[in-house]
């Protein structure tokens, strides 16, 4: 046993004499263990060198092998047994390449596009996803904001928030949503971790499993998907170039009677639509005779050119709770979102929040802040506007010549809601565009009722690369 460890310490010597894998002695050592372990001389459950011995070997200090063995051990490679030393754990499985692979078998439902977006690959093109690519982000806003907060003080960085969250923040998007004429104190605003966790608290505030909520037709997938998870039945209403089809909203509300609609009302996602006056006065009327509450999901409102109506601003967050986020203008790694309400249910939304995550994120908080009050932020989304504008041009361009027919032609906003020619199943197209390494958002993912069976989202945004429309023009042709 001495004289095989002995053998071995020699081998590693005279083979890894250079630098390592990050140009550092700690690397060296690190990249030798790895090199034999992957080629098998070291096998699992097999006992490393000793550390004072392994030192030796590889002329750098016994400290220098302690880092590198607790490094490896942080990575679950090797394994520390007190009182006799480190060895190698066992081998994970070799990985399948069909675990790697387009998973085309998976049912197309409100995760499809989802899982297939955030789990893509560098070489994966993503027109179905539904945030900006990351180079049309404010990137040096971003950094510049970051740099502020290494000298921010050591609560920002260390200590729970408050449950409401930062209050200067708090202010400054008070007098956004004044000027969009949604009246909302600072304290009638709670900070979130984005848009999803806002509508998931507000489903855990304000229904039970079991109870039945409205949609639109087509809507977001992820309502579907949230709202799946809080076992509710979800019934969806026809939308239109408007908003929702107000005699069958009316009839939904009569036969089933919903504690809950969820729905955008400037441009609207998938369709691109935008709300008309009449419609929203119609449905806060119907809203108001059923004892509706109504959830306004705001997220795309700095990408409009003009203000369109709020339910929130004709309502006086009486019935409706506005939400936002800023994933899809300033980042989505940052995450920061917020809840505005009525007093009273902002008040039992504090206590739901610190029993479910607590208190707030104060670095994400300060960290928009710092954008938001700066005039740059302005300027971003005006050139935002821009480049969507003419990014939608372009795309619905692209797309007609391939025979897909816009449902309209949106204000803004990233995305276009296009039918694809009679006798062509989106689901079947996204699936063969997969192949090809491009998710595609088919039509049904957004539909309860799954009469969007032609349909496609686009994201102008992600569809800048020809291969997008050389994969979809192949898979219509199957």
């Amino acid at each position: 046993m001495v004289t095989r460890a002995v053998r071995m310490l020699d081998r590693i010597g005279r083979d890894d004499e250079g630098d390592g894998e990050d140009g550092t002695r700690v690397g060296r050592v690190m990249g030798a263990i790895r090199r034999r372990i992957g080629g098998r001389t070291l096998a699992p459950g097999a006992k490393l060198p000793s550390i004072r011995g392994f030192a030796k070997v590889m002329a750098v200090s016994t400290s220098t092998v302690v880092e590198a063995y607790d490094r490896l051990a942080a990575e679950g490679l090797i394994q520390s047994r007190p009182g006799s030393g480190f060895y190698v754990a066992g081998h994970l499985p070799p990985l399948s390449l069909a675990e790697i692979g387009p998973k085309l078998d998976r049912v197309v439902d409100p995760f499809w596009v989802s899982r297939q977006s955030l789990e893509a690959g560098a070489d994966t093109l993503t027109p179905g996803c539904g945030w900006l690519p990351a180079a049309w982000m404010p990137q040096d806003e971003l950094r510049r904001s970051l740099r502020q907060l290494t000298r921010a003080d050591d609560t920002v960085l260390a200590d729970y928030g408050t449950p409401l969250g930062l209050p200067p923040l708090r202010q400054l998007l008070s007098r956004r949503m004044a000027e969009r004429g949604i009246p909302a104190s600072p304290d009638q605003i709670m900070l979130t971790e984005s848009g999803t966790q806002a509508i998931d608290l507000l489903c855990r505030f304000l229904i039970e499993p079991g109870d039945t909520v409205l949609v639109d037709d087509p809507c977001y997938f992820n309502f579907l998907a949230l709202l799946r998870a809080h076992r509710v039945k979800v019934v969806g209403v026809p939308y239109t170039a408007t908003g929702p089809d107000i005699a069958l909203f009316a009839e939904a509300l009569t036969e089933h009677q919903p504690r809950l609609y969820i729905t955008n009302s400037a441009l609207h996602n998938p369709t691109g639509a935008t709300l008309s006056p009449a419609t929203a006065h119609r449905l806060l009327k119907l809203a108001e005779q059923s004892g509706l509450t109504i959830i306004e999901d705001d997220i795309f409102a700095d990408f409009e050119p003009e203000p369109a109506p709020r339910l929130s601003a004709f309502d006086g967050l009486d019935r409706v709770i506005h939400i936002g986020s800023f994933s899809k203008t300033l980042s989505a790694a940052a995450r920061c979102g917020f809840i505005a309400a009525r007093p009273d249910w902002i008040e039992g939304l504090i206590d739901l929040k610190i029993a479910t995550s607590f208190g707030g994120n104060p670095v994400s908080a300060e960290l928009v802040l710092n954008i938001l009050k700066d005039g740059t932020y302005r300027k971003h989304i005006a050139t935002l506007r821009d480049r969507l504008s003419r990014a939608t041009g372009e795309t619905n361009r692209k797309l007609q010549g391939l025979g897909l027919k816009p449902f309209l032609e949106p204000r803004g906003g990233m995305f276009l809601w296009c039918e694809l020619p009679d006798g062509l199943d989106a689901a079947d197209v996204a699936r063969r565009a997969l192949a090809d390494k491009i998710v595609l958002a088919p039509g049904n993912v957004f539909s309860v009722s799954q009469t969007a069976t032609r349909f496609l989202r686009f994201n102008v945004a992600q569809s800048s690369d020809p291969r997008v429309f050389a994969a979809v023009e192949r898979a219509m042709r199957g």
